[in-house]
């Protein structure tokens, strides 16, 4: 579990490893900024990524921790991500870029 201590970072590149994760968690971001205007609860994010709900809760925690990700207080909670982080500007520009090349596309 990460408190909040641990959220404090000392450079970009610390803030850029703890929010963007490894492997499957990547999913979650991923699926939060080519969705911008749409908020999941923990429950949609699992089904959309093949997580486990504990996993995602975890992984959550710290991206609206980071500022990355919007928690709406509604019963359940949804999150969304937080188009005004700079962070995430930049994350949903190069998702875009890439989602318009060739090498991406899937056939």
């Amino acid at each position: 579990m990460i408190d909040k201590e641990d959220i404090r970072v000392r450079s970009i590149w610390e803030e850029l490893e703890l929010g963007l994760g490894a492997g499957k968690k990547f999913r979650v971001l991923v699926n939060l900024i080519l969705n911008p205007n749409k908020a999941f609860t923990k429950y949609a994010l699992a089904k959309a990524t093949g997580l486990r709900t504990p996993s995602i809760e975890e992984y959550l925690k710290t991206l609206v921790k980071l500022g990355w990700v919007k928690e709406n207080e509604f019963k359940p909670k949804t999150y969304q991500i937080n188009p005004e982080n700079e962070i995430i500007k930049i994350l949903s520009d190069l998702f875009k870029k890439m989602l318009n090349t060739q090498w991406f596309k899937v056939t």
